[in-house]
């Protein structure tokens, strides 16, 4: 006969499993926003997870669980950033570049650079239509690619109030300081991210105009320069990691993309697909053995009715797997 007293224990477990799991994608977006990693932000999570499970017995409601978990999760973000060790995107790290292809180079790591995340990651299945928005606005590129210029606690005390929406008491209790010690920090996170040259501080954007990507995608297709030209901001910010060079003004960047190597994209096809709450895209490039090989996840962003960042994301052996995209079009 089966153990009553055991079967008890194994419906305990799932009710647990399933109340923890229920902040996943919350808690997601939260060490996505802290880390600039997809990768590490899930790692950070599994580790949340398990040490919530291993300290279930502490946890003695004084707070919400879902405090709770995020004190954790802050700590395990705060020991991955230990050292100050911050991802970036070139325009981050230097000067921009002339079109030129004889200045293409990789940057020595690989773990320099922030990632994009796939929007199933972070965004509630169903909910309160605002909140999903503000959910997408705080894990756009350009946003978390800011955060990381901020000390890990000055960063954590500014996604804890500022996107979360936390009481800084409640913070306070997050982050294990005092209510001051968190104003102060979210003073000089504003501060940090006033500060920020204008290529490097996240814009206001745009609503998503359905006609303005579908004249995207049919331009690059097509790899007609005029029409893309149009479509471009004339100071936009073009970024290709984990290449260092970066362009800045549409002119450059079509400039860019009739050089030799780049212009073997032209005939790209490119599917769609949702990453850091926009309209993204898996390009393929024509591979010559027949059919399409993959070459970048193209994720953009749009303000005043034009793109203003482009950034493609060339490293697709790990990127494409994240967002269901196949290894080779036929």
């Amino acid at each position: 006969m089966s153990d009553p007293t055991r079967m008890v224990e194994v419906v305990s477990v799932t009710e647990a499993q399933r109340d923890l799991e229920i902040y996943r994608r919350e808690l997601t977006a939260y060490c996505y926003r802290m880390l600039g990693s997809a990768f590490e932000a899930d790692d950070a999570v599994q580790e949340t997870m398990l040490r919530a499970w291993k300290n279930a017995e502490s946890f003695e409601g004084r707070s919400s669980l879902r405090s709770w978990l995020y004190k954790i999760a802050t700590n395990v973000c705060l020991d991955a950033l230990r050292g100050e060790k911050r991802r970036a995107l070139p325009m981050d790290l230097g000067p921009s570049s002339p079109p030129l292809e004889s200045l293409l180079r990789p940057w020595s790591t690989e773990d320099t650079w922030v990632t994009p995340i796939a929007d199933a990651a972070v965004l509630p299945e169903h909910g309160d239509p605002a909140e999903i928005a503000a959910t997408r606005e705080s894990v756009r590129l350009a946003f978390v690619t800011a955060l990381q210029h901020l000390p890990s606690r000055q960063r954590a005390a500014l996604i804890l109030c500022e996107v979360l929406r936390l009481p800084a008491a409640e913070a306070a209790q997050v982050l294990d300081g005092s209510v001051a010690s968190v104003n102060s920090a979210l003073q000089r996170a504003r501060a940090t991210l006033a500060d920020l040259p204008d290529h490097q501080r996240p814009d206001t954007v745009d609503p998503e105009n359905a006609d303005l990507l579908a004249r995207y995608v049919d331009a690059f297709q097509r790899y007609d320069m005029k029409a893309l030209l149009a479509l471009i901001h004339e100071d936009a910010v073009m970024t290709m990691p984990p290449f260092e060079l970066w362009l800045r003004g549409n002119a450059d960047i079509t400039a860019w993309m009739v050089q030799p190597t780049p212009s073997l994209c032209a005939g790209s096809v490119l599917l769609p697909v949702r990453a850091n709450g926009v309209q993204a895209w898996g390009q393929y490039k024509p591979d010559p053995a027949g059919g399409y090989q993959p070459w970048g996840l193209q994720v953009h962003e749009v303000s005043d009715g034009k793109f203003s960042r482009l950034t493609f994301f060339l490293d697709t052996g790990r990127l494409f797997p994240l967002f269901g995209l196949p290894p080779h079009l036929d």
